[in-house]
């Protein structure tokens, strides 16, 4: 969200840096018994996101269709005519004719082979798109950054700024250095270079460095330049001919992270409304996939005689229906984010709650090892009780950060920090400095618990201790600090509310952010007029 340039301090509600610590719980609940407020309830309203499971109800045609043993293909069976479907073999004989001997004397008659579960996939067509490669669908990168403006405009004279890399040289770096180190100049012109040395026929490549090409430049905040490029990008994938091979690529090697870039073109360019639309078409095609993949999984299951244990095929279909679910759920959580954004907290909160009463169910897909713990529900619950907060509902926040503190999946680190935020909307300063207190000596690099701590601080009027424990935290790790923007700006509005010259501590902000800050940093956070 924009911040406003008045002298209010932000608390922070995710870790930007380090790994947090968990201290030792404690048995009693942290959230006090707040009586419920008399609210005027709305009329009940759908639910804005449902995602079918395995037992939502089906139409009576879709369940013939996903419990038809000769179901195998559904594409096949929507094209195929009703004298097609009619089996030559009945039934019981189908069932015990291989078991049965042939009767007839020609045993060494040649017979068709099986078919092989190969055959059955739609084959990948062969898709050569040169344009994507060409130099001409990239726009020049600027050698200036808004930082560098600023150290021109404060720093007096030029020996006294910190010098910055802006060349974009990414030769003598890796790839995992450049991202550690915010490079992303030097990474999207990494993108720009392997681009126009790679194969056209190697699509699946071309998209990804496309989408490191693009997320690198709306890091840097070249939001014009990215929605310049992605537009090409879009209008070169858009005509490929013909529409049957543009449809294969579109659903099995375009990264959907690119749909999301490209739905994002419109709040960069301000249509905060139409960007909503965007990503609920998004939205409803994650449904969509999502439905499909799991009916296809049953109808293959079903054939195959083990509706209980999917055969390899229909249980890589379900992993492609959770896949599908799982998108869906980060476009409703982006969704939140923007409603949030513009200030509409009923909305965002309506649209999460029903998330929360997803089944916690343990995580067993690849990388993480059954049985272990999915952390998600006690963290969206989390997100949504600070929400309430925002919105001034304690009641409803306590309800959801007691439901997040019982879950067994919940990190104590996670209900540390839920109490002081409630602690601190309630107005109980010093308990809320207690617990941010604990969770420093547990973690002393926590820079979350640091940013809350100094608004906690502000809020007893102790405005020197709070600018020593953001500054204190600036000088035992500066690399990770000056990427975190709401510690800026606390760190500047203190500054403005304690010292008559808060020019001059700003200016010496300037340079340490100078000396440490990658590419990229919203500047503003600085609180330096730039004219």
């Amino acid at each position: 969200m924009d911040r406003d340039q008045g002298s209010q301090l932000e608390p922070s509600a995710e870790t930007p840096f380090g790994d947090e610590e968990t201290p030792k719980e404690t048995g009693e609940s942290p959230f006090p018994q707040i009586p419920p407020q008399d609210v005027i309830t709305e009329p009940e309203v759908p639910d804005p996101f449902l995602l079918d499971e395995e037992g939502d109800a089906l139409s009576e045609e879709e369940r013939q269709v996903a419990t038809t043993p000769t179901a195998v293909n559904s594409e096949s069976q929507e094209h195929a005519t009703p004298a097609h479907e009619i089996s030559l073999l009945p039934q019981d004989a189908s069932e015990t004719a291989t078991s049965i001997a042939p009767t007839s004397p020609a045993v060494d008659k040649n017979v068709p082979p099986l078919p092989s579960e190969e055959s059955d996939k739609e084959e990948a067509p062969e898709i050569s798109v040169p344009a994507l490669i060409k130099p001409g669908m990239f726009l020049p990168i600027p050698n200036t950054d808004p930082l560098t403006t600023l150290l021109s405009k404060y720093i007096h004279p030029p020996e006294k700024r910190p010098v910055r890399d802006l060349s974009g040289e990414w030769q003598r770096s890796d790839f995992h250095t450049l991202v550690m180190t915010n490079s992303w100049r030097a990474l999207a012109r990494m993108a720009r270079d392997h681009l126009v040395n790679t194969t056209p026929e190697d699509v699946a490549k071309i998209l990804n460095l496309w989408y490191i090409r693009l997320s690198s430049l709306a890091r840097l905040r070249l939001f014009n330049q990215t929605s310049a490029e992605c537009t090409n990008l879009f209008a070169v994938l858009n005509a490929i001919e013909p529409p049957e091979d543009r449809a294969w690529l579109f659903d099995n090697i375009l990264p959907f992270e690119l749909e999301v870039m490209y739905a994002r073109l419109k709040y960069w360019a301000g249509d905060h409304m139409g960007y909503l639309d965007a990503l609920y078409a998004l939205l409803y095609k994650c449904k969509t996939k999502a439905r499909q993949a799991g009916r296809e999984a049953a109808a293959l299951a079903t054939s195959s005689g083990t509706a209980d244990v999917p055969v390899p095929t229909a249980k890589g279909d379900s992993v492609t229906a959770v896949m599908w679910k799982e998108r869906a759920v980060r476009i409703c959580l982006i969704t939140a984010s923007q409603l949030v954004e513009m200030n509409d907290l009923p909305a965002a909160t309506k649209l999460l709650e029903p998330l929360c009463e997803q089944p916690n169910q343990p995580l067993t897909t690849d990388g993480a090892q059954e049985g272990t713990p999915n952390t998600s529900i006690p963290a969206l619950r989390s997100a949504l009780g600070r929400i309430y907060l925002q919105a001034g509902n304690l009641h409803l926040a306590a309800r959801h950060f007691a439901a997040a503190s019982k879950d067994p999946a919940v990190e104590p680190t996670m209900k540390e920090m839920n109490a002081a935020l409630f602690a601190c909307a309630d107005g109980q300063w010093e308990r809320a400095s207690e617990t941010l207190r604990g969770l420093l000596e547990k973690d002393a690099e926590n820079g979350v618990a640091v940013n809350n701590l100094a608004v906690a601080l502000l809020g007893q009027g102790k405005m020197q201790e709070g600018i020593s424990v953001l500054e204190n935290a600036l000088r035992a790790s500066p690399s990770s600090v000056v990427i975190a923007e709401p510690f800026l700006f606390n760190l500047s509005t203190l500054y403005e509310l304690r010292y008559a010259n808060a020019i001059e501590k700003k200016r010496e902000l300037l340079v340490e952010v100078a000396k440490w800050s990658g590419d990229g940093l919203k500047t503003s956070c600085l609180k330096l007029p730039t004219n």
